[in-house]
């Protein structure tokens, strides 16, 4: 099979194709023949040396999700034959023509979406759907705050927010991005340019001084200040991501007068048994939404900036870097170029 390895830690040049041997399911496990992959940040991570890959995975082969069909079903798998459109999370191995995942892991593609829109799915709507739901507990009526919401998880977090019943939604993003989430239509009833000043007295505005019950935060330390001014009376703090740092300097009064809880979490390192406990969970409950019709409160739909060549995935790496996209940059494995 050709894939995308990791010759060396450092930038987008160091990843080049190369063919490799085809992986053999072991029991409990399918082997994809993979027509899409997703871009992440943690995709840029492993290609810098900062973020390995987990024992289970290819240690140069990155990829997070993938969209394809099933080819060959291990020992001990039901419910899934040869043929079948699934998409799904992995450890690692997604820029590859084929993987091997355990079969917890797998969604069935609706019938309705491409491979593009099959491949765009499964990290960030998964991540955002644990962030809000599992992890935040959001409940009906309460009020969500999503960071960098024009990127891949942003955007599938307002959707989910919805899909969830969000009394309020309040993005954060740049004027640009913004721009294009009213131009997209997705969900929101207050945007918040993120270089207009601090985002807190915004909210507290828009909230009557309430503040947010849920924040999904991407960025880390620069946030930390104003989510905690935001943050409600026993609002949740989901961290998902430190794209602007790691480390803060905390006033623990403000976490104990608004008995506010602060969750970290990650989606890579888990178990294969938490990994399908969140899979299905999302195919029970948001699933359906990539079915459901435009203007119903549970239509979802991925957000997809561009596609690139397998072969070229160092120039999708150098797009996702310079922060100009918006949604999710994909790898097509469908077609010969």
């Amino acid at each position: 099979m050709r894939a995308i390895r990791i010759r060396e830690p450092g930038g987008p040049e160091v990843l080049e194709l190369v063919e490799r041997d085809d992986p053999v399911a072991a029991a409990g496990e399918v082997r994809v023949r993979v027509r899409c992959a997703g871009i992440n940040r943690a995709d840029l991570l492993q290609r810098m040396g900062r973020y390995p890959a987990p024992a289970d995975a290819p240690p140069d082969i990155p990829g997070l999700e993938f969209a394809g069909e099933i080819e060959t079903v291990g020992t001990g798998v039901a419910g899934w034959s040869a043929g079948d459109r699934v998409m799904g999370i992995l450890g690692g191995g997604g820029y590859g023509e084929r993987v091997t995942v355990p079969a917890g892991q797998l969604l069935p593609v609706p019938p309705t979406l491409s491979w593009t829109e099959a491949g765009a799915i499964p990290e960030v709507f998964l991540t955002a759907a644990d962030a809000l739901v599992e992890r935040g507990r959001l409940r009906s009526g309460e009020c969500v705050l999503v960071h960098t919401a024009g990127g891949g998880v942003g955007t599938a977090a307002l959707q989910l927010a919805r899909a969830a019943g969000a009394g309020s939604i309040i993005a954060t993003a740049s004027a640009d991005k913004l721009r294009r989430l009213r131009e997209a239509g997705l969900p929101h009833d207050l945007a918040v340019d993120r270089r207009a000043g601090s985002f807190a007295d915004a909210i507290a505005q828009h909230t009557a001084r309430a503040g947010a019950d849920v924040i999904l935060d991407t960025v880390g330390a620069p946030y930390w200040e104003a989510n905690m001014a935001s943050l409600a009376t026993l609002g949740r703090l989901v961290i998902v991501g430190v794209m602007g740092g790691m480390k803060v300097e905390a006033d623990l009064r403000q976490l104990m007068g608004k008995r506010a809880t602060v969750v970290g979490t990650v989606l890579r390192a888990r178990s294969k048994a938490e990994k399908a406990t969140l899979t299905e969970m999302f195919a029970t409950r948001f699933l359906p939404g990539f079915t459901a019709p435009e203007g119903d409160p549970s239509h979802l739909r991925p957000v997809i900036d561009r596609v690139f060549p397998l072969a070229e995935a160092a120039e999708a790496h150098r797009h996702v870097e310079s922060n100009r996209s918006f949604g999710k940059v994909l790898l097509d494995l469908a077609t010969d170029f």
